[in-house]
Order: C-alpha cells, then structure tokens, then sequence
C-alpha cells in the first residue's frame, strides 16, 4: 500500500488515527450529556438532542474544536470534565512500534491536530507519545483547521515539505480531501477510529485497520530526498 521509498515526510493525525476516538465520543456523546442533564434539570434524552444540535453546526471550525468556545458556550469547565475521564485515553495497537520504525528511519514525523491545545495537553499527559515526532502542529496556533486550504499553505510556510514525497495519515474524510486539494499525493485513513464502534465501509481513500499493515522494514530507508535541516525540529 505504502512505498516508503518513496516518502520524506509523514504527517499523523491524533484523534481517531493514533490514539482510539472512542474516548472522545464517549465524552461528547454520552459523559456531557450526563452532566448537562444533572447541571439543567432536564433528562438524558433531552439533553442529548440539545446538544448534539449545537454540535452538528460549525463542524469541521476552529471554533468547534476548542475546548475555550465550548467551556462558554455550555457555561462549563470542559477540560475538567474531561480530565474525569482520562483513564479512557489510549494509544491505537502498533502504533509505539509504527512511530518508533518511523523516528529510526531519519524521516520527518510530524503531528498535525486539530485538537485544541488543551486537549492535547490532557491527552499527553496520560499517553505521552511526543518524544517520536520531530514536531506537534496544532491548527489553532496555525489560525485555521487541517479541512482549509490555508492551514497546509501555513504549514509549508513553517515546516517546508515536498507534498509530491508526503505522506498524511488521518481519520476525517474532509481534511484528506483537503490534502489532497493541496497537493499531498499519499493519503490514507483508519477504518475504526473508534475501536467500539463498526469498522467504516464506505470510505474515499484506502484505509487501514492497523499500523501492522503499513509497517515500515527497519532498513527502509527513504531515498535521501529529506532536507535533515528539517529534522528535529521544535514545536511551534
């Protein structure tokens, strides 16, 4: 699926592509509406459909993946709320292995997230997975999300990578359409971001199940087309 030859760079996503997206969906879904009820006097049910209104608007924002926009408009401490449930975050199967594999192969390894700072804050403290990227992009520190064109513009402009030799790997269908706009020639997806739910059929790029199916061999080497000014380099 993958010739490593033929890549420099690899781009991660973290929700849903490294770490398993049932923890998010457990708590948007199931602990907030719960809170909300008990904060509202109102029942379950009714709390779930409020909300997931409000949150099937603005998908795919900055402002939909802050943790600030939504402690405001809730009028409640989300990072809290989700610090309740950190015991639930973890780390996809292989993906140790898949990262280590990656760093010894002297490509450029970068997380770009749509999470909030503060999320990733949460989530690193628990499954601290950083020491195996040469850096972390947040799209709020770049002022747009990973679905708009000018989040990739912004990122070459900081991290300069050659998009014909790149590598994205990500669970949203809208932020590889917009790699893909941009230019990203190899992209792929998780079929069970969430491990509780069904694995996905009708995805629009080749998806895997597991790290396992793409692993690269220890002496895979890229073709020496990466820039080693790149590599090692901080977050911003």
């Amino acid at each position: 699926m993958i010739d490593w030859r033929e890549i420099d760079t690899v781009l991660l996503d973290m929700d849903g592509t490294l770490l398993d997206l049932h923890y998010d969906n457990f708590f948007w879904m199931q602990h907030l509406p719960r809170v909300y009820a008990d904060k509202h006097g109102i029942s379950e049910e009714a709390s779930r459909e409020h909300l997931h209104g409000r949150f099937s608007a603005g998908q795919g924002t900055l402002d939909w993946y802050s943790l600030d926009y939504w402690s405001e408009q809730l009028d409640m401490d989300i990072p809290a709320l989700k610090r309740e449930l950190r015991h639930m975050i973890s780390v996809r199967p292989h993906v140790i292995e898949f990262l280590t594999r990656l760093h010894e192969s002297h490509r450029d390894v970068v997380m770009v997230t749509n999470a909030h700072r503060k999320t990733l804050d949460i989530k690193m403290d628990h499954v601290d997975i950083t020491q195996w990227f040469d850096r972390i992009v947040v799209s709020h520190d770049l002022a747009a999300p990973k679905e708009d064109q000018a989040f990739w513009h912004k990122l070459q402009a900081l991290h300069p990578f050659d998009p014909a030799r790149t590598l994205l790997i990500d669970d949203t269908e809208r932020v590889l359409e917009s790699a893909r706009d941009y230019g990203i020639a190899h992209l792929l997806t998780l079929l069970q971001p969430d491990s509780k739910h069904q694995k996905r059929i009708d995805n629009r790029f080749p998806g895997i199940h597991h790290f396992d199916e793409i692993m690269p061999a220890p002496d895979d080497a890229a073709d020496g087309n990466a820039d080693p000014s790149r590599i090692g380099g901080s977050t911003p």
